[in-house]
């Protein structure tokens, strides 16, 4: 299979197991969910949600072959293609829809994956390979593909630069500058300079304020789960819904927007015809954001270091910087 990814090139993918995660329907309903959350309401809007590749199912390939490229088991690579397969309908969206969600942490998706593989073809095609679910699953046997902030791990590596090559703050000579400046030792990702470390910790922390957990990120998250959750209190969608595609829910809501006032002004405010402002005294509504950072490991006369180490200002950046950010909104009338 010839796959043209926009961060790490042309591949040639001929491993059966990752072929066969690939097409299957676990996989590809991915494509119709938007990395992002809701295309319209991003931090630099584009038409339609999942366009120019900014969909789950990219991001999951991404991770497999950036795992791929830097020699990572084969066991690792298929956690990384499979790691998203359990998230929802417009992505962290549904972490302010669920109930006692409040976007702090934003781990609906995380606390329900494994049972929601078990519901897949995913335990077959793995049983037929011999690869054991339960060892896929257990994240504290791949440290290249999953790790806490403020480190660096194939996922969190592969939505940065995914992020930062769509919305044009980098462009594919920057990439690969990145990426030839990274490298692993014992399972962990450890950049070859100082320079290199903190340029890339530079570009995420833009990335964060701009699109993670910046204030269009909040707005974003406030009107489209005002939205998702008034179209389940009406039964217009169900829970079940909320695990098919953007394009399957959209479609459900569209057709009772002539006949329900209410859901037409949350979908105008959903779609940004209606804007959103902060107003600390006179808000609609508290919106979390959680904010992520990172503190990379940079490799230092033979001895490996943390930013933070060498650049002190960082550390202090990196302990504000986790802490979630915190909107007070206001819509227009």
């Amino acid at each position: 299979m010839h796959y043209q990814d926009k961060v790490y090139g042309n591949f040639n993918i001929t491993e059966p197991v990752i072929l066969e995660l690939i097409n299957s329907p676990a996989l590809k309903r991915l494509r119709d969910v938007d990395q992002g959350g809701y295309g319209p309401l991003c931090a630099k809007p584009y038409a339609q949600p999942g366009q120019f590749g900014h969909n789950r199912l990219a991001h999951s390939i991404g991770v497999y072959l950036l795992l791929k490229k830097y020699g990572a088991s084969l066991e690792e690579q298929v956690a990384g293609l499979i790691h998203d397969v359990s998230h929802s309908v417009f992505s962290h969206c549904i972490d302010y829809v669920v109930e006692g969600g409040d976007g702090k942490k934003q781990g609906h998706q995380d606390n329900l994956h494994d049972s929601f593989i078990t519901k897949t073809q995913i335990p077959k095609i793995l049983k037929k390979y011999k690869l054991v679910l339960s060892h896929i699953l257990n994240d504290k046997n791949f440290s290249l593909k999953e790790k806490p902030l403020p480190d660096l791990c194939a996922d969190r590596i592969d939505y940065s630069l995914r992020t930062a090559v769509i919305f044009k703050k980098i462009s594919s000579k920057g990439t690969q500058n990145i990426l030839n400046t990274l490298e692993v030792k014992n399972g962990k990702w450890i950049f070859k300079n100082f320079k290199a470390a903190k340029k890339y910790a530079r570009l995420f922390y833009d990335l964060n304020m701009i699109h993670y957990a910046g204030q269009p990120s909040a707005i974003m998250f406030l009107a489209v789960s005002d939205c998702l959750k008034y179209a389940l209190q009406k039964k217009y969608i169900t829970p079940d819904d909320l695990y098919t595609t953007d394009k399957i829910v959209l479609a459900k809501i569209k057709k009772y927007l002539n006949k329900d006032e209410k859901l037409n002004l949350l979908w105008r405010r959903m779609n940004g015809k209606i804007k959103a402002r902060k107003n600390r005294t006179d808000y609609d509504a508290r919106v979390f954001c959680k904010s992520r950072i990172v503190d990379p490991l940079f490799m230092d006369k033979g001895k490996i270091k943390r930013l933070s180490q060498a650049e002190p200002n960082w550390g202090k950046i990196v302990k504000q910087e986790l802490k979630p950010k915190k909107y007070f909104l206001k819509f227009d009338k």
